[in-house]
């Protein structure tokens, strides 16, 4: 495995302790503020603009947040695996929450969008430790159920997010979008804080932060994170403000192998990439968050500008895969026992790239039941290849390895996603642009639909636009295939528990 020794020497180390079942709803709550704050701002910002005012960079409330999540991720690894989880979890929330409660102190646009960025960097050890948790508590045979449990809220609370967002923007006040997780957050960290037992750790004098390397994954993260989320949408991709941030963060990226190679104890170790069953992994899930941007970007207007549905029966289209999911995902255990880790996620990553492939050719303008059929199936391949993965990937890690490998899994499916982001973006305005003479883009033209002033034409090219970037994710979910074919060992090299 290429191992550096450590995880031989923590491979047999002991379980974490204290009472399970608390330390689990601890995770689950921390799990549903995680999910529930990337989504539940959504349905408030028109109240939120109309108090606060800044309409030209409302957007930065949503990036700016997960931007901050995706660069902490490996720093938050790392240390997990140097200082335990505990700790990092423990700190994580009480930023969490104290960016919570400056949001909802907000007295401008710009206050707002920096306290966002301050929930963002405690949500980024929210979600990488109690990933990493999940698999600390329960031995390999039992990893599914929790790993299931935590796919369930995240569904249940990504679904959840803008309906509550909604209600509370309309009923309340929008700021009660984020005093509702000061109480939540308070009960899951009493939970960690009292029922939570690690081990006793060797002693910690020769432990040695890179604190320069976390500096430098973070700026690198940022620069070129920025510029995908931006380009296209704030300035032009040729532009210089474009050009300029791909061109410094591609000269971070130097600076983070130069200052990572010489770190005693890297943010981002070297044996991230340098062994085949976690590379695999990395670049698979990176796939995985390329291709779900299709679903959960681009078919809630396909259903409403192409199939006439309202907004809350187009939302339905898009969260049955949400049903389907965690179902999958809890049933694969079967599955990955009989013919392995590797195989199962082959099973399900092939077959979702015959769904995604299969949506180009549905009827115009088709009925609602036929994508609800697909996006069903789409959730039950999906969680038969993302599960087995993360289940098979902690397991061939020892405890002081676990985190950072868990982290790198995250940030590489994050990552994907905010490149899918773009590159799907980029691809849907490029076929409006050719179908419409070269006129528009996806949100003007959704505008126009939502008026009731745009032509039957205009259907048509956003029908086609969503096609293209549905063959686009099919051609992910293909990539992943093979790079679990080529690159990842037929059988997982799972260290025993």
């Amino acid at each position: 495995m290429g191992s550096t020794g450590s995880a031989a020497r923590e491979a047999a180390r002991p379980a974490t302790t204290g009472r399970r079942g608390a330390v689990v709803a601890a995770l689950m709550l921390s799990m549903a503020l995680a999910a529930l704050d990337a989504t539940i701002v959504s349905t408030a910002v028109p109240q939120i603009v109309g108090d606060l005012g800044g309409f030209s960079v409302f957007s930065w409330l949503f990036s700016g947040y997960l931007l901050a999540v995706t660069v902490t991720l490996p720093v938050y690894g790392k240390l997990s695996d140097t200082f335990g989880r505990k700790p990092v979890l423990v700190a994580g929330s009480v930023v969490f929450l104290l960016g919570s409660a400056l949001c909802a102190l907000a007295w401008n646009m710009g206050a707002l969008i920096a306290f966002r960025v301050v929930q963002g960097l405690g949500g980024g050890a929210l979600q990488g430790t109690v990933q990493t948790l999940a698999a600390d508590l329960y031995p390999l045979k039992d990893r599914p159920k929790i790993q299931a449990k935590l796919s369930t809220v995240w569904a249940v609370s990504a679904v959840a997010g803008p309906g509550l967002g909604g209600v509370l923007a309309a009923y309340a006040d929008w700021r009660w979008i984020f005093l509702i997780n000061l109480p939540i957050g308070a009960v899951a960290l009493w939970l960690i804080v009292r029922h939570l037992h690690e081990p006793e750790r060797e002693a910690t004098a020769h432990a040695r932060v890179d604190w320069a390397g976390a500096l430098a994954v973070f700026a690198c993260g940022g620069v070129l994170l920025t510029a995908l989320v931006q380009g296209g949408v704030a300035w032009p991709w040729l532009s210089a403000p474009s050009l300029g941030l791909f061109g410094a963060g591609l000269a971070l990226v130097g600076v983070v192998v130069l200052v990572e190679r010489r770190a005693a104890e890297p943010i981002i170790p070297g044996w991230v990439w340098r062994r085949r069953t976690i590379a695999a992994v990395n670049l698979a899930l990176g796939a995985l968050g390329l291709l779900m941007v299709a679903p959960s970007v681009f078919l809630p207007t396909y259903a409403q500008s192409v199939l006439g549905l309202a907004p809350v029966a187009a939302g339905f289209v898009l969260s049955v895969w949400t049903l389907s999911w965690p179902v999958s995902a809890a049933l694969s255990q079967h599955v990955y026992r009989r013919i392995g880790f590797r195989n199962t996620a082959m099973l399900g990553i092939g077959t979702a790239a015959l769904i995604l492939f299969a949506f180009p050719f549905l009827p115009y303008p088709g009925q609602a039941w036929q994508p609800t059929l697909l996006m069903l199936l789409l959730g039950a391949a999906l969680g038969l290849f993302q599960l087995p993965l993360i289940v098979g990937v902690q397991s061939t890690v020892g405890w002081a390895e676990r985190g950072t490998t868990t982290a790198s899994v995250l940030f590489c499916r994050q990552t994907g996603q905010t490149i899918g982001a773009a590159v799907f973006g980029a691809v849907a305005n490029g076929v409006l642009a050719a179908r419409l003479g070269g006129a528009g883009d996806l949100d003007s033209v959704t505008r126009a639909l939502d008026a009731g002033t745009a032509p039957e034409t205009t259907r048509r090219a956003i029908a086609d636009a969503v096609h293209a970037v549905y063959l686009g994710a099919a051609g992910a979910a293909a990539l992943a295939f093979l790079v679990l074919l080529f690159l990842a060992p037929r059988k997982f090299p799972v260290l025993k528990d």
